[in-house]
C-alpha cells in the first residue's frame, strides 16, 4: 500500500533520495574526528558496538570509533553521563568485545597493539589495566566476566581450533558485590 503511495508521486520520491544523497555527502565530508568535537551523548553519528550492562542495570559499557580509533566507553545509565576512567583507553590500542562486572567495577575486553590480541582487566575503583593473557602464545578472543569479578571466561586457539578456557583469579580478590551485601564461600 506504502509502494502505491509513492508511486503516484514519482517526483516527491526523486526529491527525498536527492536530498538523501546530499545528506549522506554532507556527514562524510565533517567525518573528520579532530575537527568535530567528541559528542557527550550516548549515541553519535560514528559507530557504537558490542554493549553490555552491568549486573545493577547502572553502567553501560560498549565500543565507539568515535575518536578515531575503537575505544571503550563506559556510560552511566542513572547520571546520562560517560565515565572518565584514566589508563583504560591506551594509545595505539584498538579495544574489542568488553564485558562488566555486576556494579561495573571490573571491565574485560581485547586488547590489539601492533596486532596481537590480549585480554585486559581494568578495575574501576583502582583504574588500573592489567594485561591478563601476557604470556599466552595463542590467539585469544570474546572475553566475559562473571558478575562478580572473579572469573574470566574467553576463546582460545591454543590446539589449534577455538575452544573456551576459564581464568579464576583466586580467593584474594575483591569481588564485585553490592554494599550491603552478604559475602559467602565461593
Amino acid at each position: 500500500m506504502y509502494y502505491l503511495e509513492v508511486a503516484n508521486d514519482q517526483r516527491r520520491l526523486l526529491g527525498l533520495k536527492w536530498l538523501g544523497s546530499i545528506a549522506l555527502v554532507f556527514l562524510a565530508a565533517c567525518n573528520s574526528p579532530s575537527s568535530q568535537p567528541v559528542s557527550r551523548s550516548l549515541n553519535s553519528r560514528y559507530h557504537e558496538e558490542q554493549p553490555d550492562i552491568s549486573g545493577d542495570g547502572r553502567t553501560l559499557v560498549f565500543i565507539s570509533n568515535r575518536n578515531g580509533n575503537n575505544q571503550i566507553y563506559v556510560y552511566d545509565l542513572q547520571q546520562r553521563h560517560f565515565l572518565d576512567l584514566p589508563g583504560l583507553n591506551r594509545t595505539g590500542e584498538i579495544a574489542q568485545t568488553p564485558s562488566i562486572s555486576r556494579t561495573g567495577r571490573y571491565i574485560v575486553y581485547i586488547s590489539s597493539i601492533e596486532g596481537r590480541p590480549n585480554i585486559v582487566l581494568y578495575d574501576r575503583a583502582v583504574k588500573r589495566s592489567q594485561n591478563m593473557t601476557e604470556r599466552y602464545r595463542s590467539w585469544v578472543r570474546n572475553p566475559r566476566i562473571s558478575p562478580n569479578g572473579r572469573y574470566i571466561v574467553f576463546e582460545t586457539a591454543r590446539r589449534g581450533q577455538w575452544d573456551i578456557e576459564v581464568l579464576d583469579r583466586g580467593t584474594n580478590i575483591e569481588l564485585d558485590i553490592a554494599n550491603g551485601s552478604r559475602v559467602t564461600n565461593i
